[in-house]
């Protein structure tokens, strides 16, 4: 019988993973189930391109059936494993539990936004880690200078032009770049917000942006930044959130209606069910060779695994960033062919990073490629060729370049569609649509959908309990992990470069 392994996790580590075995297997010797709660990958360096409406949000994504040619795509949710016994536990879409027997399984599920216990944060913050989050953040800023357009109070019109970005690595710094370059053309069709201004600002606890690139750079990525008008309160943490205003830590507050949370990731909550050993950081512990120890036929990737780096001499983990995915899935592929016996040997992974690309819009970005650091229009057009190059398939390249081309010519669409993939009933009374079970759900004034019996409790914000992905919903486990540890291990997230 033919070995079947299985891949859980569709980003850039469980593609790649099945792109290789599906590429050095011989024909027959292996059957290749990839599971994944959505039929596409995200092209997460290009999320900011998404929320500032640069890029159509399908040509941020990656339809996997149209990458994979042999392997079987199963969509569903990873909920559990019983590694002992070769089992993995699937929530299929319409909430079975199957349970799914392999032969070798890759862990790649990559990670979530990771919170903290701020006051109000869950129930006010918007994160900026999947498509759902950046278009919603979009129309937001769009929702807020309509509702700015027809106020006549100056002071409550300006907390509604307020934006705030907490976080400053990766994510953050790009996300806030693009959106206020995004409000800057569009604020010319708000007269009234126009005459107010927009005011758009970046927290962040550390005392430099990004602390992953060099100072240089981050020093002129802060000097763009603020050369915009953009506030960056450096050495300072968000310490309270309401509906309608922010209190920092320097005791001052902010009135706005808009907070993004860019603040960190984490391994995917469910990692701590499978019954797999897990790092201080609560990621999953691997060896050199990407397998999990104690356990020689189950390997992990990306995010959510404690990959050892080899530029630390293996004594840190690797960055979250998507080109150590990719390479990690191409590496573990190559592993568990040699394992099988199909062909090959098992190889250490040893990439260092390469460089790093920070796309800032307005033509603006910085860079650093072999140890040469890149700065304004040279750095931008590296990184946008660099995106276009690691896109796979050249029909979802063509995509890029189109998009980016009628920019160029025609600006970005200012249209608010938070409505979309929410239509009203056939009853006629509900701009909102209707519930699971049936009931009219009313619009949340912002895009979304106010809460109703049929949710579950935080949407549409961050509930630190609830892990939505895809057609799944469990309740975040809570691993023993060391909070000192946890505290430490706070990373920009953002797998740019």
């Amino acid at each position: 019988m033919a070995w079947h392994v299985v891949i859980a996790g569709g980003g850039f580590g469980g593609l790649y993973a099945a792109r290789t075995l599906e590429r050095i297997l011989p024909p027959q010797s292996a059957r290749i189930t990839v599971v994944n709660d959505v039929n596409f990958m995200l092209y997460t360096p290009l999320l900011p391109g998404a929320a500032a409406g640069t890029l159509e949000p399908r040509h941020v994504v990656v339809p996997l059936r149209e990458e994979l040619s042999s392997a079987d795509l199963r969509l569903g949710s990873v909920v559990g494993a019983r590694p002992h016994e070769n089992v993995l536990q699937v929530q299929q879409p319409e909430g079975a539990v199957e349970d799914l027997h392999y032969d070798h399984l890759v862990v790649a599920l990559g990670s979530i936004t990771r919170i903290f216990p701020i006051p109000g944060l869950a129930e006010h913050g918007i994160g900026f880690k999947t498509l759902p989050e950046a278009i919603a953040i979009r129309n937001r800023l769009l929702r807020c200078f309509e509702i700015a357009e027809n106020m006549e109070d100056g002071r409550e019109r300006a907390a509604y032009l307020t934006f705030v970005f907490v976080g400053a690595g990766y994510a953050g710094v790009e996300g806030l770049a693009e959106l206020q370059d995004f409000a800057a053309d569009a604020i010319d069709l708000y007269p009234r917000c126009k005459v107010t201004g927009t005011r758009f600002m970046m927290v962040e606890a550390r005392d430099r942006l990004m602390g992953e690139i060099p100072a240089p750079l981050a020093d002129f990525a802060l000097r763009e930044l603020r050369g915009r008008g953009i506030e960056v309160r450096l050495s300072t943490q968000l310490a309270e959130v309401e509906s309608d205003r922010i209190r920092l830590s320097t005791g001052e507050w902010i009135p706005t209606h808009t907070l993004a949370w860019t603040a960190g990731v984490k391994a995917h909550p469910v990692v701590g069910e499978m019954g797999l050993p897990l790092s201080r950081t609560g990621r999953i512990e691997v060896d050199s060779f990407l397998q999990v120890k104690g356990l020689p036929n189950v390997w992990a990737i990306g995010d959510n695994a404690a990959v050892p780096d080899a530029a630390q001499k293996y004594k840190g983990e690797t960055p979250p960033t998507a080109q150590h995915a990719m390479r990690q899935g191409r590496t573990v592929a190559r592993n568990v062919a040699a394992t099988i016996g199909a062909v090959g040997r098992k190889r250490k992974f040893t990439y260092k990073t390469l460089g790093v690309f920070v796309d800032m819009g307005r033509s603006q970005a910085v860079a650093q490629t072999l140890g040469i650091r890149w700065r304004g229009r040279p750095a931008w057009f590296l990184a946008r060729t660099y995106h276009v190059l690691l896109m796979p398939s050249m029909n979802r390249r063509a995509r890029l370049i189109t998009d980016w081309t009628i920019g160029l010519f025609f600006g970005r669409d200012a249209s608010e569609l938070g409505m979309v993939g929410h239509p009203p009933g056939l009853h006629g009374q509900s701009s909102g649509g209707t519930g699971e079970d049936g009931t009219p759900v009313e619009s949340d004034g912002f895009g979304g959908r106010a809460a109703s019996p049929a949710q579950e409790p935080g949407e549409p914000g961050i509930d630190p309990g609830i892990v939505t992905r895809g057609n799944a919903r469990w309740r975040e486990a809570k691993p023993a992990v060391d909070p000192a540890a946890d505290a430490d291990a706070v990373e920009s997230g953002d797998p740019a470069a």
